[in-house]
């Protein structure tokens, strides 16, 4: 059974940083590709980035391009979202993905907070 558990979110003022890190267990990491949404109250959860099984390609959505990364570790069975440049409509829990085959997964979500 595959775990995902996000860590890093927080309050930071708009034009600061933040990393967000998700750590998998329960399967094998390194054979799928993993993502990053987020959904803001009111909202439905939304699409910020992908990557694929090696970490050689991604995919942000245009909202994030230019100032979100997210990268892999797969000796650590992690992966991260390095945030950079954050503004309020970026406020929304950010949620870790994984897709194997039929089954997705997701973790609990950790809130990220941008005050003006």
């Amino acid at each position: 059974q595959v775990q995902l558990v996000e860590s890093g979110g927080g309050l930071v003022q708009a034009g600061g940083s933040l990393r967000l890190s998700c750590l998998a267990s329960g399967g094998t990491f390194s054979s799928y590709g993993m993502g990053w949404f987020r959904q803001a109250p009111g909202n439905e959860r939304a699409f910020v980035a992908a990557i694929d099984m090696t970490g050689g390609i991604t995919n942000y959505a245009n909202s994030v391009k230019g100032r979100f990364t997210i990268s892999r570790d797969n000796a650590k069975n992690t992966v991260l979202l390095e945030m950079n440049t954050l503004n309020p409509e970026d406020t929304a829990v950010y949620y870790c993905n994984l897709v194997a085959g039929s089954l997705n997964y997701w973790g609990q979500g950790t809130q990220v907070t941008v005050s003006s």
